[in-house]
């Protein structure tokens, strides 16, 4: 089957466009394709291919999505408009924590676009303080696996897990265990957010590509019994600290030498 290709608009990160400064000041936009063999629901539930509806007719015909859509053309610009009315219409920021988080899951594109629009009004949203009281609350505002989770019960098979994640070529990886989370105490695997939230402000101010992130949680359980009494907690792992996560270092600094990172950080 021949690759098809599904053109991007202006206004993305770094893979997908670059900013040229020309000799005179001016800017000029160079935009690119992406090659892909999926069709149809596997375009548009795709949160990197996705584009919603600023699907061309052409596109929509050759990647079999015709159909598919309200048959009708939106830029992203009007989309990015669509959004901002909806995020004014949130009653406080964790509602508006979770419609960001939801628009990343769907249309990546379309979600960095909205933060690049205002990265002073969103970065305390999608980072902290609201990402604090998003880790909190993570049992309920959970809607899509984001990132790597390892437990303390996959230790002596960590590099098969690293294995695992689909993109080889991997520049940023955030790590934490959950521990120490905006002086909120021990949050185990709720803690997600963070790296998560992290990487994203890494795409957005730092054009680092969001395929080419990793955030990781190392669940070696939690010591909050509040916590892993709620029947909404994510993670069986029984608390198991006094060092040792650091039992996850050599996997990690072996996988970090052959995946050729540029950058790791631990939380």
């Amino acid at each position: 089957m021949a690759r098809r290709l599904v053109a991007r608009e202006s206004g993305e990160w770094e893979s997908m466009m670059m900013m040229v400064k020309m000799k005179d000041g001016a800017e000029e936009k160079r935009g690119t394709a992406v090659a892909t063999r999926k069709r149809g629901y596997d375009i548009t539930r795709n949160p990197y291919l996705n584009k919603g509806m600023a699907f061309s007719l052409e596109e929509r015909l050759q990647l079999g999505i015709h159909g598919l859509l309200p048959p009708c053309f939106l830029s992203q610009d009007v989309q990015v408009l669509r959004v901002l009315r909806n995020y004014d219409l949130k009653k406080d920021d964790l509602d508006r924590y979770v419609l960001l988080m939801g628009l990343q899951d769907r249309n990546e594109k379309l979600f960095y676009r909205v933060l690049i629009s205002d990265i002073e009004r969103f970065m305390p949203i999608v980072y902290t303080p609201t990402v604090g009281l998003a880790c909190q609350q993570y049992g309920l505002t959970f809607r899509r696996p984001r990132g790597l989770f390892i437990t303390i019960h996959d230790r002596s098979h960590i590099a098969t897990l690293l294995q695992s994640w689909p993109e080889m070529d991997v520049r940023a990886v955030v790590v934490t265990d959950g521990e120490r989370i905006l002086g909120l105490g021990d949050l185990g695997c709720y803690g997600m957010g963070i790296p998560v939230g992290k990487l994203a402000l890494y795409t957005a101010c730092g054009g680092i590509p969001p395929q080419k992130c990793l955030p990781i949680m190392l669940d070696v359980g939690t010591d909050n019994e509040k916590q892993r009494q709620r029947k909404r907690y994510c993670s069986p792992a029984r608390c198991v600290r006094a060092g040792t996560s650091g039992g996850f270092k050599a996997p990690f600094t072996r996988w970090h030498v052959r995946a050729r990172m540029s950058l790791c950080i631990e939380l």
